[in-house]
């Protein structure tokens, strides 16, 4: 057996912001019902950020839990990609201001847009730089703010969105092949 570099998932950690908007919550503005949204969705709840609270906010606390959780620091970060469809600004990317807020160093830091499937596309796009050597510390985020883009009167889609942030560190790994 040849030995082959893997990436693997050392660290994960989420974010959700204080701010809790629950079923009754939504039932006051929207013609709905705590009962009828969990047995559409199952949601009984979802969190919104604070006024003035960017998405690279929720992402920065995110990564900063799955650093811990994998006994990693800033300093050991070669690659950040951020996936999220509310990004602080249009440019620079999201990605690049959670590496300023955390104090990583240079390195490769971009967005993937692809609203729902995004993380996804960010974990199979990290996995292909850990994997062929191309980096040995990356965080992988999916970082969202979509209650600020909802229509708050529209019960089929406002139930559904919340805030929050998930990351994970992957590293590489020699296995066998």
């Amino acid at each position: 057996m040849t030995k082959v570099l893997r990436s693997v998932v050392t660290g994960v950690g989420g974010y959700l912001p204080d701010e809790i908007v629950t079923n009754d919550d939504l039932a006051k503005i929207v013609d709905t019902s705590d009962e009828w949204i969990i047995e559409r969705t199952g949601i009984r709840q979802r969190h919104r950020a604070a006024e003035g609270q960017p998405v690279s906010d929720l992402a920065v606390e995110a990564a900063k839990r799955a650093l811990e959780a994998a006994g990693k620091t800033p300093a050991d970060v070669d690659l950040i990609i951020v996936a999220t469809t509310t990004p602080d600004l249009t440019f620079p990317a999201t990605a690049t201001i959670v590496q300023r807020k955390l104090g990583c160093p240079v390195g490769i830091a971009f967005d993937v847009q692809a609203v729902c499937s995004g993380f996804v596309y960010a974990l199979s796009t990290a996995d292909g730089f850990v994997a062929r050597g191309r980096s040995k510390c990356a965080l992988v985020i999916g970082a969202e703010t979509m209650t600020r883009l909802m229509d708050w009167t529209d019960r089929g889609t406002c139930v559904l969105f919340g805030d929050g942030a998930g990351a994970v560190v992957l590293e590489p790994q020699e296995g066998e092949g």
